[in-house]
């Protein structure tokens, strides 16, 4: 296979392995002019991977980038293992957590009126509306609200996409609570590889707030963005003969050039992630997966493994490769809700929590390509927050993953979605008042 060849096929599958998997654009946008909905796209009545083989038209595939293709991804982010090689995030072994449980029916009537529309809409029908896979609500820490869709399951793994992303921040900023990360010294002083790269002279705070300036496109219209060699470099499968580019994460890291100062501007780009994974398993000497079931999955009380998509070399895909069951996601949002707190201990500091909620710099998001779709947001240790009134904030990843947490309203909701276009700007007019709708209706309750 010539080079040539092998950059078409990353254009085509590895798309759909870890591109798309990134807060971004997706092939998964381009879809035939009559959309399935929801309840026509429902993983289980399409038939993905059914029978003993299944029927040729129904195998789905990341050789061909088939997996992450609308429909087939509503099937694949709940079998994500299936596809790619993967690196487990153990569970508690004992002490395991139980929520309380008491629903309220009241939920699914709570109305809304969509940020693009003038017609009110209920609760209810807006998780069809968004492809919703699974959503929870706890409310003072019960389980209020709870339903599964498609191929999601209560005992289920779902991809989280980017909200990997704050699983990462969290771990930098617990490091940098702990004194073992300074936030004013360079990457370069922990990773002296990267001395060479934009990330060299980039504090641990600028790669944590992504304040970096880099060269570096996540622009998928554009064959020439340097998207394609990071998914190269990050392909799990063999590669030909010719190929002569970076071989994993950390490979590709390193020939990343700065373009402008870093602190100027907030720039989404999960690279910043990487890094981060890459300086936090430097100073511990552990594994991304390895150190968030040490820290935190364990400490929780969580009755699933979760595991991390890896790249050819074993390393975990620290800026969308996590998956997780909705239950134990939940136990991460209610912890950090509690500042720190949980299941009878305090996981993380409680002035790490607050540094979140404070939030970051809102005149280097406003800079942002994101500041006139999130206006007035900011973003802190991978965090998102909406500074409003009830001071909410949230870790988000494309097709609508979610954890959101209102501290007025004593409400956090994960949210698990497989909607058949990548970005949150597509999906964020019916969430984010719908999330709004939910906490005024619970903070009467």
């Amino acid at each position: 296979m010539v080079e040539h060849d092998y950059n078409k096929m990353m254009k085509r599958s590895q798309l759909t392995i870890q591109l798309s998997i990134i807060l971004s654009l997706s092939l998964t946008e381009i879809c035939a002019q009559h959309r399935l909905n929801a309840d026509e796209s429902d993983p289980q009545r399409m038939g993905w991977m059914q029978g003993f083989p299944p029927p040729e038209e129904k195998i789905i595939s990341a050789a061909d980038g088939s997996f992450f293709s609308f429909p087939a991804l509503r099937y694949s982010v709940c079998h994500m293992r299936q596809f790619m090689p993967t690196a487990n995030v153990k569970a508690a072994p004992k002490n395991r957590y139980r929520f309380k449980v008491k629903l309220d029916s009241g939920i699914d009537s709570v109305t809304f009126i969509p940020l693009n529309s003038d017609q009110r809409m209920t609760w209810e029908t807006s998780l069809t509306e968004n492809y919703t896979d699974g959503i929870l609500i706890l409310h003072k820490g019960k389980i209020v609200y709870e339903k599964y869709f498609g191929e999601l399951k209560p005992d289920g793994i779902h991809a989280a996409m980017s909200v990997s992303k704050t699983f990462t921040g969290t771990l930098g900023a617990l490091l940098v609570e702990e004194g073992i990360l300074d936030e004013n010294k360079m990457g370069s002083d922990y990773v002296p590889e990267l001395k060479n790269s934009a990330f060299g002279d980039a504090t641990i705070r600028e790669i944590l707030d992504m304040t970096t300036a880099l060269k570096y496109s996540e622009d998928y219209a554009d064959s020439n963005a340097e998207i394609w060699s990071f998914a190269a470099a990050g392909n799990p499968f063999p590669k030909p003969s010719s190929y002569t580019g970076p071989t994993n994460y950390y490979d590709y890291l390193v020939t990343v050039q700065k373009n402008g100062e870093h602190g100027a501007a907030f720039g989404y780009k999960t690279i910043n992630t990487d890094a981060m994974g890459w300086i936090i398993s430097r100073v511990t000497g552990k594994s991304i997966p390895q150190l968030l079931s040490e820290k935190i999955w364990v400490p929780l009380g969580t009755h699933f493994d979760g595991y991390y998509q890896v790249d050819g070399a074993g390393i975990a895909f620290a800026g969308g490769g996590f998956n997780a069951n909705m239950r134990d996601m939940a136990m991460f949002g209610e912890m950090i809700r509690n500042k720190g707190k949980f299941n009878k201990q305090q996981i993380v500091p409680e002035v790490l929590v607050e540094d979140i909620m404070n939030g970051g710099s809102q005149d280097t998001f406003r800079k942002s390509t994101f500041g006139e779709l999130l206006p007035g947001w900011s973003y802190r240790n991978m965090w998102w927050i909406l500074h409003n009134d009830h001071g909410a904030f949230a870790a988000r990843g494309v097709h609508g993953q979610t954890v959101y947490i209102d501290p007025k309203a004593e409400m956090v909701i994960v949210r698990f979605a497989s909607h058949p276009e990548a970005k949150n700007a597509k999906i964020d007019p019916t969430i984010l008042p719908g999330f709004q709708a939910v906490a005024e209706y619970l903070l009467n309750e």
